[in-house]
């Protein structure tokens, strides 16, 4: 056989070869796709917030005096109505330009058990009326949160987990409801430095991306009473306006003034009476605001 004769032999050895190794190649692929298509597919395990819609038991508001928009007890609802509408006008009004972070509202009281949250929910439910506006409820009183339960509504996940970093976004911790216009952060899992966590950075930052995230929403920071725990200040320093609730014939002046003594000058500050008893019919009232202290 001649040297040319020896080259065209191994060349064409050679292509026979590689043809059965590409053949090879093939089948071992086609077999591999045959068994993952065989398998079912994964599902992600992970929900946040955004993919859940919170049902809260609007019987049992109704039944326990919240403002539910059904015709009745339209005394509270107006009492209400006044009361949103001087936020308003400091949230989205020429005022809102001498007011850091206008849109959020801190409601809070001197001590415990004067109905802040009676007062931060049904705010909430008044604002959520409202045709071109939306409102954001956050359950940040984390020592003794209680959005969740007087909405009756099973615990998740929310603040303390973003504080801590477990969650990155803010979106994680942000519910729908089934109340149209009406969404909240709850408080999350008990932790030791709760409190100390409302003073941290990332609250701050926090409270900086809701103010600007969305131009139309208020946002209601159901907070800790202003004596005895230390951080309440700071959460207020980061907010544009306060309402302070007082239980009539119960709440002391001296513990008012204590209160509102450490309060930022330029922080716009409404005073609510809680329980103000005008008639059998009608429990509960509004009383002023005013602007600073």
């Amino acid at each position: 056989m001649s040297t040319i004769e020896k080259a065209l032999a191994k060349r064409n050895a050679k292509g026979n070869s590689d043809s059965e190794s590409v053949e090879s190649k093939s089948s071992i692929e086609a077999a591999q796709e045959k068994t993952e298509n065989s398998q079912p597919a994964k599902k992600s395990s992970v929900i946040t917030a955004k993919d859940l819609l919170l049902e809260i038991d609007i019987e049992s508001l109704e039944s326990r005096g919240y403002l539910i928009d059904n015709g009745t007890r339209k005394s509270i609802k107006d009492e209400f109505r006044q009361i949103k509408r001087k936020l308003f006008n400091n949230a989205f009004g020429p005022a809102s330009k001498t007011l850091k972070n206008s849109n959020l509202v801190m409601v809070s009281s001197s001590t415990p058990n004067e109905g802040k949250t009676f007062v931060a929910i049904n705010l909430a439910l008044s604002i959520a009326l409202e045709q071109d506006k939306t409102v954001l409820l956050v359950d940040s009183d984390v020592l003794r949160p209680s959005i969740s339960r007087e909405l009756g509504l099973d615990h998740n996940s929310g603040l303390i987990e973003y504080l801590l970093g477990e969650k990155e976004q803010v979106n994680e911790i942000i519910y729908g409801t089934n109340i149209p216009n009406l969404k909240l952060i709850p408080a999350g899992n008990p932790h030791h430095l709760s409190n100390e966590l409302l003073a941290s950075g990332r609250m701050a930052n926090l409270t900086e991306e809701l103010a600007k995230r969305y131009p139309d929403r208020v946002v209601i920071f159901d907070s800790p009473p202003l004596i005895g725990v230390t951080e309440t200040p700071v959460v207020a320093s980061l907010m544009g306006q306060a309402l302070i609730v007082v239980e009539e014939s119960k709440t002391r002046i001296e513990n008012v003034q204590a209160a509102t003594e450490n309060l930022n000058e330029d922080l716009a500050v409404g005073i609510v009476v809680n329980k103000a008893i005008r008639s059998h019919k009608d429990m509960y009232g509004y009383y002023g605001y005013g602007y600073g202290k």
